[in-house]
Protein backbone atom coordinates (compact mmCIF):
# COMPACT_ATOMS: atom_id res chain seq x y z
CA UNK A 1 0.00 0.00 0.00
CA UNK A 2 2.61 2.44 1.01
CA UNK A 3 2.74 5.82 2.75
CA UNK A 4 4.67 8.82 2.29
CA UNK A 5 5.10 12.36 4.38
CA UNK A 6 7.89 14.89 3.17
CA UNK A 7 8.89 18.59 3.12
CA UNK A 8 9.67 19.77 -0.23
CA UNK A 9 11.45 23.43 -0.10
CA UNK A 10 10.28 24.90 2.90
CA UNK A 11 13.87 24.09 5.11
CA UNK A 12 17.39 25.68 5.01
CA UNK A 13 19.07 22.62 4.85
CA UNK A 14 16.93 20.17 3.35
CA UNK A 15 15.76 20.46 0.04
CA UNK A 16 13.33 17.38 0.69
CA UNK A 17 12.81 15.52 3.57
CA UNK A 18 10.95 12.45 2.80
CA UNK A 19 9.76 9.60 5.36
CA UNK A 20 7.78 7.01 3.18
CA UNK A 21 6.95 3.12 4.15
CA UNK A 22 6.13 0.49 1.48
CA UNK A 23 3.54 -1.92 2.86
CA UNK A 24 4.02 -5.28 0.69
CA UNK A 25 3.87 -9.16 1.51
CA UNK A 26 6.78 -10.75 3.50
CA UNK A 27 6.71 -13.41 1.41
CA UNK A 28 7.00 -11.02 -2.05
CA UNK A 29 11.32 -11.42 -2.73
CA UNK A 30 13.09 -8.09 -2.28
CA UNK A 31 16.55 -6.75 -2.75
CA UNK A 32 17.81 -4.19 -0.42
CA UNK A 33 18.87 -0.93 -0.90
CA UNK A 34 21.78 -0.65 -3.55
CA UNK A 35 23.42 1.09 -6.76
CA UNK A 36 22.04 -0.94 -9.98
CA UNK A 37 20.99 -0.04 -13.63
CA UNK A 38 23.24 0.56 -16.48
CA UNK A 39 26.60 2.74 -16.29
CA UNK A 40 25.15 5.34 -17.16
CA UNK A 41 22.11 5.11 -15.23
CA UNK A 42 23.29 4.38 -12.32
CA UNK A 43 19.54 4.28 -9.65
CA UNK A 44 20.22 3.95 -5.92
CA UNK A 45 16.74 2.20 -4.35
CA UNK A 46 15.31 -0.81 -3.27
CA UNK A 47 13.95 -3.57 -5.57
CA UNK A 48 11.29 -5.68 -6.40
CA UNK A 49 12.77 -8.74 -7.50
CA UNK A 50 9.07 -10.18 -9.09
CA UNK A 51 8.43 -7.44 -11.53
CA UNK A 52 11.78 -5.72 -11.42
CA UNK A 53 10.63 -2.22 -10.62
CA UNK A 54 11.14 -0.05 -7.72
CA UNK A 55 8.97 2.21 -5.16
CA UNK A 56 11.66 4.73 -4.04
CA UNK A 57 14.69 5.08 -5.66
CA UNK A 58 16.98 8.51 -6.80
CA UNK A 59 19.92 8.80 -9.59
CA UNK A 60 23.29 10.59 -9.09
CA UNK A 61 21.99 13.13 -11.07
CA UNK A 62 19.61 14.64 -8.64
CA UNK A 63 16.78 13.01 -9.73
CA UNK A 64 13.39 11.30 -7.32
CA UNK A 65 10.83 9.52 -7.45
CA UNK A 66 8.46 7.45 -5.30
CA UNK A 67 5.17 5.83 -6.15
CA UNK A 68 1.97 4.16 -3.95
CA UNK A 69 -1.03 2.11 -5.21
CA UNK A 70 -4.27 3.32 -5.17
CA UNK A 71 -6.73 1.66 -3.18
CA UNK A 72 -9.28 -0.35 -5.39
CA UNK A 73 -11.13 -3.77 -5.72
CA UNK A 74 -10.79 -4.27 -9.28
CA UNK A 75 -7.94 -4.54 -11.50
CA UNK A 76 -6.84 -4.53 -14.52
CA UNK A 77 -6.14 -8.04 -15.98
CA UNK A 78 -2.22 -8.13 -17.36
CA UNK A 79 -1.27 -4.42 -16.04
CA UNK A 80 1.85 -3.45 -16.70
CA UNK A 81 3.93 -3.03 -13.92
CA UNK A 82 4.06 0.13 -11.81
CA UNK A 83 7.16 -0.30 -10.32
CA UNK A 84 9.09 0.66 -13.78
CA UNK A 85 7.24 4.01 -13.69
CA UNK A 86 9.80 5.68 -11.24
CA UNK A 87 12.57 3.98 -13.18
CA UNK A 88 11.61 5.67 -16.85
CA UNK A 89 12.00 8.70 -15.02
CA UNK A 90 15.44 8.29 -13.62
CA UNK A 91 16.26 7.32 -16.84
CA UNK A 92 14.82 9.73 -19.26
CA UNK A 93 16.02 13.22 -19.33
CA UNK A 94 13.21 15.06 -19.32
CA UNK A 95 11.41 17.84 -16.58
CA UNK A 96 9.29 16.14 -14.37
CA UNK A 97 6.41 17.68 -16.13
CA UNK A 98 7.41 16.74 -19.53
CA UNK A 99 8.00 12.85 -18.30
CA UNK A 100 4.57 13.00 -16.43
CA UNK A 101 2.38 14.72 -19.31
CA UNK A 102 4.16 11.70 -21.51
CA UNK A 103 3.09 9.05 -19.04
CA UNK A 104 -0.48 9.96 -18.73
CA UNK A 105 -0.99 8.90 -22.27
CA UNK A 106 0.06 5.24 -21.33
CA UNK A 107 -1.82 5.83 -17.66
CA UNK A 108 -4.76 3.59 -18.28
CA UNK A 109 -2.01 0.47 -18.89
CA UNK A 110 -1.68 0.44 -14.91
CA UNK A 111 -3.46 -0.14 -12.10
CA UNK A 112 -4.44 2.43 -9.92
CA UNK A 113 -1.24 4.48 -9.03
CA UNK A 114 0.17 7.67 -7.59
CA UNK A 115 3.35 9.02 -8.76
CA UNK A 116 5.34 11.66 -7.53
CA UNK A 117 8.85 13.16 -9.87
CA UNK A 118 11.61 15.50 -9.04
CA UNK A 119 14.62 17.45 -10.26
CA UNK A 120 16.91 18.95 -7.42
CA UNK A 121 18.58 21.05 -9.78
CA UNK A 122 15.77 22.39 -11.20
CA UNK A 123 13.54 22.20 -7.83
CA UNK A 124 10.46 21.18 -9.75
CA UNK A 125 8.51 18.52 -8.44
CA UNK A 126 5.35 16.70 -10.11
CA UNK A 127 2.29 14.52 -9.45
CA UNK A 128 0.47 12.51 -11.50
CA UNK A 129 -2.21 9.78 -10.75
CA UNK A 130 -4.67 7.51 -12.95
CA UNK A 131 -7.67 7.42 -10.76
CA UNK A 132 -10.72 7.58 -10.32
CA UNK A 133 -11.19 5.94 -13.27
CA UNK A 134 -12.98 7.79 -15.88
CA UNK A 135 -11.71 10.79 -15.31
CA UNK A 136 -8.94 12.75 -17.09
CA UNK A 137 -5.56 11.89 -15.47
CA UNK A 138 -4.25 14.21 -13.11
CA UNK A 139 -0.43 16.03 -13.36
CA UNK A 140 0.37 18.89 -10.87
CA UNK A 141 3.43 21.02 -9.48
CA UNK A 142 4.11 20.40 -5.95
CA UNK A 143 3.87 23.18 -4.42
CA UNK A 144 6.44 23.61 -1.34
CA UNK A 145 4.86 22.37 2.10
CA UNK A 146 4.59 19.41 3.84
CA UNK A 147 2.10 16.94 1.66
CA UNK A 148 1.03 13.48 2.70
CA UNK A 149 0.39 10.63 0.06
CA UNK A 150 -0.70 7.22 0.57
CA UNK A 151 -3.30 5.21 -1.11
CA UNK A 152 -5.81 7.83 -2.13
CA UNK A 153 -4.70 11.59 -3.74
CA UNK A 154 -2.25 13.44 -2.73
CA UNK A 155 -2.99 15.01 0.89
CA UNK A 156 -6.20 13.41 0.99
CA UNK A 157 -7.81 13.90 4.57
CA UNK A 158 -7.48 9.94 5.30
CA UNK A 159 -7.76 9.69 9.69
CA UNK A 160 -3.54 7.97 9.17
CA UNK A 161 -2.37 10.67 6.78
CA UNK A 162 -3.86 13.37 9.28
CA UNK A 163 -2.24 11.50 11.81
CA UNK A 164 1.15 11.64 10.52
CA UNK A 165 1.44 15.05 9.18
CA UNK A 166 0.53 16.23 12.64
CA UNK A 167 3.00 14.11 14.10
CA UNK A 168 5.96 15.44 11.36
CA UNK A 169 4.52 18.93 12.57
CA UNK A 170 5.23 18.62 15.59
CA UNK A 171 8.78 17.19 14.96
CA UNK A 172 9.74 20.39 12.43
CA UNK A 173 8.47 22.75 14.87
CA UNK A 174 10.73 21.00 17.90
CA UNK A 175 13.85 21.36 15.54
CA UNK A 176 12.67 24.20 13.53
CA UNK A 177 16.02 25.26 10.90
CA UNK A 178 18.06 23.09 12.34
CA UNK A 179 19.39 19.71 11.67
CA UNK A 180 16.76 16.95 12.15
CA UNK A 181 17.10 13.49 13.75
CA UNK A 182 16.20 11.39 10.87
CA UNK A 183 16.50 8.00 11.83
CA UNK A 184 14.61 9.30 14.97
CA UNK A 185 12.01 10.78 13.37
CA UNK A 186 11.28 7.67 11.12
CA UNK A 187 11.21 5.50 14.31
CA UNK A 188 8.43 7.71 15.82
CA UNK A 189 6.39 8.79 12.95
CA UNK A 190 6.50 5.37 10.50
CA UNK A 191 6.65 2.59 13.03
CA UNK A 192 3.37 3.76 14.60
CA UNK A 193 0.92 0.69 14.46
CA UNK A 194 -2.30 2.71 16.20
CA UNK A 195 -5.68 1.88 13.79
CA UNK A 196 -8.43 4.07 13.50
CA UNK A 197 -11.23 3.09 16.67
CA UNK A 198 -13.81 5.07 15.04
CA UNK A 199 -14.26 2.91 12.02
CA UNK A 200 -17.16 5.15 9.67
CA UNK A 201 -14.14 7.64 9.34
CA UNK A 202 -12.34 4.33 7.22
CA UNK A 203 -12.22 4.89 3.27
CA UNK A 204 -14.71 2.20 3.25
CA UNK A 205 -13.12 0.56 -0.33
CA UNK A 206 -12.64 -2.67 1.42
CA UNK A 207 -14.54 -4.94 3.79
CA UNK A 208 -14.63 -3.05 7.59
CA UNK A 209 -12.01 -5.50 9.35
CA UNK A 210 -9.63 -5.20 6.47
CA UNK A 211 -9.86 -1.22 6.35
CA UNK A 212 -9.24 -1.28 10.02
CA UNK A 213 -5.99 -3.15 9.38
CA UNK A 214 -4.94 -1.27 7.17
CA UNK A 215 -4.97 2.54 9.20
CA UNK A 216 -1.94 2.58 10.80
CA UNK A 217 0.98 4.44 9.67
CA UNK A 218 2.48 1.33 9.81
CA UNK A 219 0.58 -1.47 8.78
CA UNK A 220 1.80 -4.86 10.68
CA UNK A 221 -0.27 -7.52 9.42
CA UNK A 222 0.42 -9.49 6.19
CA UNK A 223 -2.71 -11.37 4.86
CA UNK A 224 -2.02 -14.48 2.71
CA UNK A 225 -2.99 -13.85 -1.04
CA UNK A 226 -5.82 -16.15 -0.31
CA UNK A 227 -6.82 -14.07 2.44
CA UNK A 228 -6.92 -10.99 1.03
CA UNK A 229 -9.12 -12.32 -2.04
CA UNK A 230 -11.78 -13.75 0.53
CA UNK A 231 -11.89 -9.59 2.15
CA UNK A 232 -12.37 -8.02 -1.18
Amino acid sequence: MCIAVFLWRSHPLYPLLLLHNRDEYYSRPTEALAWWGSPRGRILGGRDVSAGGTWLACSRSGRMAFLTNVREVEMIPRARTRGDLPIQFLQSKKSPLEFALEAVEEAHQYNGYNLIVADFPSESMVYMTNRPKGDSNYVSEVSPGIHVLSNACLDSPWPKEQRLRDGFEELLDVYGDGEFPVKEMADRLMKNTIKDKDRSLLPGVYPPQLEYELSSVFVDTDFPLEKQKDYV
